[in-house]
């Protein structure tokens, strides 16, 4: 009997993951396969881990990853996903936002030969400003990535045992999931839903969690911002100069009529400024990434197992 592997990362889920647990069970018991569900847990400080601990001394099936510390929503889901042994492995988030159901739904995309199924949000009921803003960044980001990314998806979905073996061999500290699968050479298809509500608790998504992600994706998978900051250090040079010129021209033709004045240099003197600053901010991205692959840091460092033999 073939063998599908469920994961979910977790980081304070006490209200949901007890009725996580009980609907994965339900679902991945109607399927005919063999089936374990890890959960990663990202050192959380509620009662989630002592709820983990219950819920796995009664169900063998549940394999329990407790983090040494929170390693963030990036690496904890994507070392839990190479933790799998299935001959797919289904990743799946702990907050409800993705239906229980779309497990059968991937599973059957996976019957007829699709090596990698991502659930893409059709509608979603959080924030309409939030939605946009993520599918106008997504759109964006695939426009000048050298692969085509996918849109609407949040990188959860199935993933064949072929492609998680690809996905083994790249060592990637700080991995962007949505991109990593769009370049290991398989095709990748969607199963569209419409995404609603968390159950309870509250998001771990802030401004900085999500200028991670997209700053991560946009320095991963593209070079154009790089070829941006060469082009506009030539142009804004040569604007400069251009200037330049006209002001000697005019004082020199104008000399006693024509004043320079200060507010030109101050308000040239801040613009060339600020660019500055946020081209290096840019570049300070990439060499960040740079840094993080010459350390060379493992994903996850874990404090416990349970339930993996």
């Amino acid at each position: 009997m073939k063998k599908i592997s469920i994961v979910t990362p977790t980081f304070n889920e006490e209200e949901n993951i007890e009725r996580l647990c009980k609907e994965i069970k339900i679902e991945a018991e109607s399927l005919n396969y063999d089936y374990e569900h890890i959960i990663i847990d990202n050192c959380s400080t509620d009662k989630t881990i002592d709820k983990l601990r219950e819920i796995s001394s009664k169900d063998k099936n549940v394999k329990v990853i407790i983090n040494s510390r929170n390693y963030g929503h990036i690496k904890s889901p994507f070392y839990g996903v190479m933790q799998s042994t299935g001959d797919a492995c289904i990743l799946m988030v702990s907050d409800f936002q993705e239906p229980i159901n779309l497990i059968s739904q991937y599973i059957k995309k996976w019957e007829n030969g699709a090596k990698i199924v991502l659930g893409e949000k059709n509608v979603s009921e959080e924030n309409n400003f939030m939605f946009s803003l993520r599918k106008l960044f997504y759109k964006s980001l695939n426009k000048i990535s050298e692969t085509k990314l996918s849109i609407n998806t949040t990188g959860t979905g199935l993933f064949d045992k072929e492609a998680i073996n690809r996905l083994r061999k790249i060592n990637d500290p700080y991995p962007y999931f949505r991109g990593l699968i769009s370049e290991i050479g398989f095709d990748v298809e969607t199963i569209k839903f419409d995404q609603p509500l968390r159950k309870f608790g509250i998001t771990k998504n802030n401004f900085f969690t999500l200028y991670d992600l997209a700053m991560l994706g946009v320095v991963k998978h593209s070079r154009m911002p790089l070829r941006i900051m060469t082009l506009l250090g030539f142009v804004s040079s040569f604007g400069g100069l251009l200037v330049a010129i006209v002001y000697l021209i005019l004082k020199l033709f104008f000399w006693s009529s024509f004043e320079l004045g200060s507010a030109p240099t101050i308000i040239g003197i801040f613009t060339i400024s600020s660019i500055q600053i946020m081209l290096l901010g840019l570049l300070g991205e990439y060499i960040g990434v740079i840094l993080l692959h010459q350390r060379n840091m493992p994903l996850v460092i874990e404090k416990e197992r349970i339930n993996f033999d």
